[in-house]
Protein backbone atom coordinates (compact mmCIF):
# COMPACT_ATOMS: atom_id res chain seq x y z
CA UNK A 1 0.00 0.00 0.00
CA UNK A 2 1.56 3.11 -0.81
CA UNK A 3 1.40 6.13 1.91
CA UNK A 4 0.51 8.76 -0.54
CA UNK A 5 -2.74 10.71 -0.55
CA UNK A 6 -4.78 12.07 -3.54
CA UNK A 7 -2.45 15.02 -4.02
CA UNK A 8 0.75 12.62 -4.25
CA UNK A 9 2.19 14.24 -0.73
CA UNK A 10 3.60 12.09 1.40
CA UNK A 11 1.59 10.99 4.23
CA UNK A 12 4.09 11.41 7.27
CA UNK A 13 4.88 10.22 10.55
CA UNK A 14 2.82 7.11 12.03
CA UNK A 15 1.10 6.63 8.99
CA UNK A 16 3.69 6.33 6.77
CA UNK A 17 4.65 3.07 9.01
CA UNK A 18 0.45 2.19 9.68
CA UNK A 19 0.16 2.55 5.40
CA UNK A 20 3.79 -0.08 5.15
CA UNK A 21 2.50 -2.71 7.32
CA UNK A 22 -0.63 -2.99 4.94
CA UNK A 23 2.07 -3.52 2.02
CA UNK A 24 4.05 -6.26 3.96
CA UNK A 25 4.11 -9.77 2.58
CA UNK A 26 2.52 -12.32 3.98
CA UNK A 27 5.94 -14.16 6.44
CA UNK A 28 6.02 -10.64 7.47
CA UNK A 29 3.12 -12.11 9.75
CA UNK A 30 3.97 -15.13 10.40
CA UNK A 31 1.81 -16.99 7.56
CA UNK A 32 3.46 -19.58 5.89
CA UNK A 33 0.10 -20.86 3.88
CA UNK A 34 -1.51 -19.91 0.94
CA UNK A 35 -4.98 -19.56 0.51
CA UNK A 36 -7.20 -21.43 -2.01
CA UNK A 37 -8.71 -19.01 -4.24
CA UNK A 38 -12.07 -21.31 -4.77
CA UNK A 39 -12.67 -20.70 -1.10
CA UNK A 40 -13.11 -16.72 -1.52
CA UNK A 41 -15.09 -15.31 0.74
CA UNK A 42 -14.82 -18.44 3.64
CA UNK A 43 -11.10 -19.23 4.12
CA UNK A 44 -10.84 -22.95 6.33
CA UNK A 45 -7.02 -23.36 6.97
CA UNK A 46 -5.65 -27.02 7.69
CA UNK A 47 -3.40 -26.60 10.52
CA UNK A 48 -3.69 -24.71 14.02
CA UNK A 49 -0.69 -23.09 13.58
CA UNK A 50 -1.83 -22.03 10.31
CA UNK A 51 -4.88 -21.13 11.93
CA UNK A 52 -3.27 -18.76 14.63
CA UNK A 53 -0.85 -17.23 12.27
CA UNK A 54 -3.70 -16.32 9.71
CA UNK A 55 -5.83 -14.64 12.50
CA UNK A 56 -2.89 -12.43 13.98
CA UNK A 57 -2.16 -11.25 10.54
CA UNK A 58 -5.73 -10.58 9.62
CA UNK A 59 -6.11 -8.92 12.49
CA UNK A 60 -3.14 -6.70 12.34
CA UNK A 61 -4.10 -6.15 8.75
CA UNK A 62 -7.47 -4.83 9.77
CA UNK A 63 -6.22 -2.60 12.62
CA UNK A 64 -3.52 -0.61 10.70
CA UNK A 65 -6.35 0.07 7.87
CA UNK A 66 -8.91 1.39 9.92
CA UNK A 67 -6.59 3.47 11.95
CA UNK A 68 -5.69 4.56 8.56
CA UNK A 69 -9.38 6.02 7.00
CA UNK A 70 -9.68 7.22 10.54
CA UNK A 71 -6.70 9.77 10.17
CA UNK A 72 -6.51 10.43 6.88
CA UNK A 73 -9.91 11.65 4.50
CA UNK A 74 -10.38 8.04 2.73
CA UNK A 75 -10.93 9.99 -0.56
CA UNK A 76 -6.86 11.08 -0.55
CA UNK A 77 -5.74 7.36 -0.41
CA UNK A 78 -4.15 4.87 -2.40
CA UNK A 79 -4.11 1.52 -1.57
CA UNK A 80 -2.10 -0.14 -4.05
CA UNK A 81 -0.14 0.94 -7.12
CA UNK A 82 -3.04 0.00 -9.45
CA UNK A 83 -5.65 1.19 -7.86
CA UNK A 84 -7.47 2.81 -11.25
CA UNK A 85 -7.40 -0.71 -12.68
CA UNK A 86 -8.76 -2.47 -9.67
CA UNK A 87 -11.87 0.54 -9.51
CA UNK A 88 -12.31 0.10 -12.97
CA UNK A 89 -12.56 -3.63 -13.32
CA UNK A 90 -14.42 -4.12 -10.19
CA UNK A 91 -17.65 -1.22 -11.12
CA UNK A 92 -17.03 -3.05 -14.99
CA UNK A 93 -18.42 -6.50 -13.34
CA UNK A 94 -20.19 -5.38 -10.51
CA UNK A 95 -21.60 -2.06 -11.63
CA UNK A 96 -24.94 -2.46 -8.86
CA UNK A 97 -23.41 -4.12 -6.14
CA UNK A 98 -24.01 -1.86 -3.21
CA UNK A 99 -20.96 -1.56 -1.32
CA UNK A 100 -21.80 0.99 1.40
CA UNK A 101 -24.01 -1.88 3.80
CA UNK A 102 -22.74 -5.69 2.32
CA UNK A 103 -24.89 -8.29 1.37
CA UNK A 104 -22.92 -11.64 2.59
CA UNK A 105 -24.42 -13.42 -0.10
CA UNK A 106 -23.37 -10.98 -2.28
CA UNK A 107 -19.91 -12.53 -1.53
CA UNK A 108 -19.69 -15.82 -0.71
CA UNK A 109 -23.16 -17.67 -2.36
CA UNK A 110 -22.41 -20.45 -5.06
CA UNK A 111 -23.40 -18.05 -8.02
CA UNK A 112 -21.22 -15.45 -7.09
CA UNK A 113 -18.15 -17.00 -6.26
CA UNK A 114 -18.67 -17.55 -9.93
CA UNK A 115 -18.81 -14.18 -10.56
CA UNK A 116 -16.09 -12.69 -8.46
CA UNK A 117 -13.53 -16.11 -9.34
CA UNK A 118 -12.38 -14.64 -12.57
CA UNK A 119 -12.32 -10.64 -11.45
CA UNK A 120 -9.98 -11.91 -8.87
CA UNK A 121 -7.60 -14.06 -10.91
CA UNK A 122 -6.84 -11.26 -13.12
CA UNK A 123 -4.91 -9.82 -10.67
CA UNK A 124 -2.84 -12.97 -9.87
CA UNK A 125 1.09 -11.53 -10.22
CA UNK A 126 -0.15 -7.85 -9.97
CA UNK A 127 -1.49 -7.34 -6.58
CA UNK A 128 0.68 -9.18 -3.79
CA UNK A 129 -0.68 -12.37 -2.09
CA UNK A 130 -3.92 -11.28 -3.83
CA UNK A 131 -5.94 -14.65 -2.43
CA UNK A 132 -4.75 -13.98 1.06
CA UNK A 133 -7.60 -14.37 3.78
CA UNK A 134 -8.10 -10.89 4.74
CA UNK A 135 -11.26 -9.17 7.24
CA UNK A 136 -13.89 -6.92 5.65
CA UNK A 137 -16.47 -4.78 6.77
CA UNK A 138 -20.04 -5.50 6.08
CA UNK A 139 -21.33 -1.65 7.06
CA UNK A 140 -18.35 0.39 6.30
CA UNK A 141 -19.73 2.85 8.92
CA UNK A 142 -18.67 0.96 11.65
CA UNK A 143 -15.26 -1.05 12.65
CA UNK A 144 -14.57 -4.42 12.79
CA UNK A 145 -16.94 -6.19 15.24
CA UNK A 146 -17.46 -9.71 15.15
CA UNK A 147 -21.19 -9.14 13.82
CA UNK A 148 -19.26 -6.79 11.21
CA UNK A 149 -16.97 -8.92 9.69
CA UNK A 150 -16.43 -11.47 7.36
CA UNK A 151 -13.36 -13.67 5.56
CA UNK A 152 -12.55 -11.88 1.94
CA UNK A 153 -9.29 -12.58 -0.22
CA UNK A 154 -7.41 -9.66 -0.13
CA UNK A 155 -7.98 -8.36 -3.56
CA UNK A 156 -11.75 -8.66 -3.33
CA UNK A 157 -10.89 -6.10 0.26
CA UNK A 158 -9.33 -4.20 -2.43
CA UNK A 159 -11.62 -3.87 -4.86
CA UNK A 160 -14.51 -3.28 -2.53
CA UNK A 161 -12.24 -0.53 0.19
CA UNK A 162 -10.96 1.08 -2.52
CA UNK A 163 -14.40 2.10 -3.89
CA UNK A 164 -15.65 3.16 -1.09
CA UNK A 165 -12.98 5.24 -0.63
CA UNK A 166 -13.49 6.87 -4.21
CA UNK A 167 -17.21 6.81 -3.91
CA UNK A 168 -16.93 8.44 -0.22
CA UNK A 169 -18.68 5.58 2.02
CA UNK A 170 -15.46 5.64 4.26
CA UNK A 171 -15.42 9.48 4.86
CA UNK A 172 -18.39 8.21 7.73
CA UNK A 173 -15.09 7.11 9.48
CA UNK A 174 -12.95 9.60 9.27
CA UNK A 175 -15.55 12.36 10.20
CA UNK A 176 -17.37 10.21 13.31
CA UNK A 177 -13.71 10.20 14.63
CA UNK A 178 -12.46 13.24 13.92
CA UNK A 179 -15.98 14.88 15.47
CA UNK A 180 -14.90 12.54 18.60
CA UNK A 181 -11.39 14.23 18.50
CA UNK A 182 -13.07 18.34 18.08
CA UNK A 183 -15.26 17.59 20.95
CA UNK A 184 -12.45 15.79 23.64
CA UNK A 185 -10.40 18.86 22.84
CA UNK A 186 -13.20 21.42 23.63
CA UNK A 187 -14.06 19.48 26.52
CA UNK A 188 -10.39 19.79 27.68
CA UNK A 189 -10.43 23.66 27.26
CA UNK A 190 -14.05 24.30 29.10
CA UNK A 191 -12.16 22.11 32.09
CA UNK A 192 -9.18 24.47 31.60
CA UNK A 193 -11.79 26.94 32.09
CA UNK A 194 -13.32 25.79 34.88
CA UNK A 195 -10.53 25.36 36.77
CA UNK A 196 -9.02 29.03 36.14
CA UNK A 197 -12.57 30.39 36.84
CA UNK A 198 -12.77 28.61 40.53
CA UNK A 199 -9.03 29.87 41.18
CA UNK A 200 -10.06 33.56 40.41
CA UNK A 201 -13.44 32.90 42.17
CA UNK A 202 -11.23 31.66 45.44
CA UNK A 203 -8.47 34.68 44.85
CA UNK A 204 -11.68 36.91 44.99
CA UNK A 205 -12.94 35.75 48.31
CA UNK A 206 -9.91 35.91 49.86
CA UNK A 207 -9.32 39.52 48.80
CA UNK A 208 -12.99 40.70 50.06
CA UNK A 209 -12.20 38.80 53.15
CA UNK A 210 -8.90 40.19 53.76
CA UNK A 211 -10.60 43.79 52.96
CA UNK A 212 -13.06 43.21 55.95
CA UNK A 213 -10.76 42.05 58.41
CA UNK A 214 -8.81 45.20 58.29
CA UNK A 215 -11.69 47.62 57.77
CA UNK A 216 -13.42 45.96 61.12
CA UNK A 217 -9.85 46.01 63.25
CA UNK A 218 -9.72 49.90 62.01
CA UNK A 219 -13.33 50.58 63.27
CA UNK A 220 -12.68 48.79 66.53
CA UNK A 221 -9.42 51.13 67.24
Amino acid sequence: MEATSGTDEPVSGELVSVAHALSLPAESYGNDQDWEISDLAFFTPLQPDIEMAWAMRAMQHAEVYYRLISSVDPQLLKLTKVDDQIYSEFRENFEKLRIDVLDPEELKSESAKEKWRPFCLKFDGIVEDFNYGTLLRLNCSQGYTEENTIFAPRIQFFAIEIARNREGYNKAVYTSVQDKEEEKGANNGETGADSGGEEEKGANKEGEKEKTDKGGEKEKA
